[in-house]
């Protein structure tokens, strides 16, 4: 399984940063080539500031189509505005996990 962690610091409007995230997550859920082959979760650290996007897929056909969508695109575009420029990525292998997918 392949996954990407997204780091990156934001003291902006939380309604709106929420609000960004959950029309994220509602795409992926309700599009059929994603649901339950790409998984996205995103936390707030204990300082309040730093976030966190953990997002994971079974195959790059998946990665390509959720790329290919236009919630993608403006997800992308508000991350990179909430991070005020490019957020920290780093793409790795997930190589042992509890629980299922």
């Amino acid at each position: 399984m392949r996954a990407i962690t997204i780091t990156y610091a934001y003291s902006g409007d939380e309604d709106t940063w929420t609000q960004a995230i959950h029309n994220f997550i509602s795409a992926v859920d309700n599009d059929p080539q994603a649901a339950g082959k790409f998984t996205y979760q995103v936390a707030v650290a204990d300082d309040g500031v730093t976030r966190f996007h953990w997002g994971r897929w079974d195959a790059p056909e998946t990665l390509a189509h959720v790329q290919s969508q236009e919630y993608f695109r403006t997800f992308a575009g508000q991350v990179k505005a909430f991070a005020g420029g490019a957020p920290q990525n780093t793409g790795h292998d997930v190589v042992m996990k509890t629980g299922g997918w």
